[in-house]
């Protein structure tokens, strides 16, 4: 028997549109007490958005302060720093 392709899960960056596997982006999340954190396993609770893995996709989030209107909350700019050191880490990883 054949074996069936299996389905790579996609999202969408919020800034640039972009789908993409879920592997390729990083996600950030609101939970119910409104704290907001980068969520590198892709499962924790509450609400979720999806950034690309690039410098110039967090500095544009930064400047646009689209996660704040995402997420109807005030995001710490700690979360892009914090961000941004994860894109480091994983660059090396490649």
């Amino acid at each position: 028997m054949a074996q069936k392709k299996k389905k790579i899960p996609q999202r969408k960056c919020i800034v640039t549109n972009e789908m993409k596997p879920k592997k390729e982006l990083i996600r950030v999340v609101r939970n119910k007490e409104g704290e907001v954190f980068v969520d590198p396993t892709g499962k924790k609770n509450g609400r979720g958005a999806y950034l690309s893995r690039d410098h110039d996709v967090i500095t544009k989030a930064e400047e646009t302060n689209i996660l704040n209107r995402q997420f109807n909350a005030e995001v710490d700019a700690a979360i892009y720093d914090e961000l941004k050191q994860f894109i480091d880490g994983n660059d090396n990883e490649k």
